[in-house]
């Protein structure tokens, strides 16, 4: 395995300072070849893969996606304020003999590895930080203007729950993100439904009716920018449908899966969470153990869209750690694949799959 780009033995705020580490510090740039010819809302890339929402944490690491051949690239969801990242550590390794994270075994626990093997699985909780708007405006910036010819930088948007005012002013907090956002001229946004919901302990894309106001004040806020939607695994068929239907007007392309939350012990007795603070028992499971949800909601998405002639991307994301992930997503309808921890682990990985393609 490669050195992570992100480095888990180091706080987020050491990676956000020093980062990124292993080929991503190297300098090289690899050179792309013959001509982008893929569609992606609107913009020609290479190919249709790249690094999702999560470990790009600021240009510096955008940049270095960039320049390792990853043609399409997410700068890390932002805030309308500063919010502080969850105590280290915040990505942990998980037991590798557990092939599938499903929901049972999401419910039951998974056990902390020593270390990171393959097949790569991984627990994350960050808490989704943010720095301030002063800050990151001119950092979008910066890395939406270092793309070249066939790569685009997606921008991603987090809204905050307010202490006061309820659902409207959560739903005002995403309208002010996202005027902040279109100002960096970023060319795509993503708008995170897989988040807690206001007053609830659920997701919000599982709230179909909010998460549709929230849709389309945010697509009414960015105009002609394309807006891509990110949501978690649905167990009930029903929900999911409910939600497509709600947002499939206002929004261009969908994005799943987030990550399978799950109960993370530091031993087989289950005894003792993993990760230390109030409420950190249940974080998001990450990296192959997952891909099965992934390649189920790719499917089940392209199938709704075709009952309905709706002309929504899809984006599949989830345990995405070889080439051979990219080309089974592609085989089964996603349009664009995205990788997170695979990715930070192999910083080739869009070069393996580039050098596939032109074969």
């Amino acid at each position: 395995m490669d050195v992570p780009f992100y480095n888990p033995k180091l706080t987020y705020e050491e990676n956000f300072k020093k980062g990124p580490y292993g080929a991503f510090s190297d300098g090289k740039k690899y050179k792309q070849k013959g001509e982008p010819k893929y569609d992606f809302l609107g913009h020609k890339v290479y190919t249709p893969f790249g690094i999702a929402n999560g470990p790009l944490i600021n240009s510096n690491f955008v940049k270095a996606a960039l320049d390792k051949g990853f043609d399409i690239v997410e700068y890390k969801d932002v805030r309308s304020r500063k919010f502080k990242c969850n105590p280290f550590p915040n990505i942990i390794p998980l037991d590798p003999s557990i092939k599938n994270v499903t929901l049972d075994i999401a419910e039951k626990g998974i056990t902390q590895a020593p270390d990171y093997t393959t097949p790569l699985t991984t627990t994350n909780s960050f808490g989704i930080p943010s720095m301030d708007p002063d800050f990151w405006q001119k950092d979008v910036s910066e890395a939406v203007k270092y793309a070249k010819k066939g790569q685009v930088v997606i921008g991603g948007i987090q809204g905050t729950i307010p202490k006061t005012g309820g659902f409207d002013a959560y739903l005002k907090d995403f309208i002010t993100v996202a005027r902040l956002l279109k100002e960096t001229k970023v060319k795509i946004i993503e708008l995170n439904l897989s988040c807690p919901n206001e007053g609830a302990d659920k997701l919000l894309c599982f709230d179909y009716k909010h998460s549709a106001s929230v849709v389309e004040k945010v697509k009414n806020e960015i105009g002609n920018t394309p807006l891509i939607i990110k949501i978690a695994y649905f167990k009930d068929e029903d929900a999911l449908q409910k939600l497509v239907h709600s947002v499939a007007n206002n929004v261009q392309g969908i994005s799943a899966i987030n990550t399978i939350p799950a109960k993370v012990y530091k031993d087989q007795k289950n005894s003792k969470p993993a990760l230390p603070g109030k409420g950190r028992l249940w974080s998001g499971t990450c990296g192959s153990a997952i891909k099965w949800a992934g390649i189920e909601m790719v499917k089940r998405l392209k199938k709704i869209k075709e009952k309905y002639n709706y002309s929504f991307s899809i984006e599949g994301v989830g345990g995405v750690t070889t080439s051979q992930d990219y080309f089974e997503y592609k085989k089964i309808g996603a349009n664009v694949v995205m990788s997170a921890t695979g990715a930070i682990w192999n910083p080739y990985l869009a070069q393996e799959i580039k050098e596939q393609i032109l074969e």
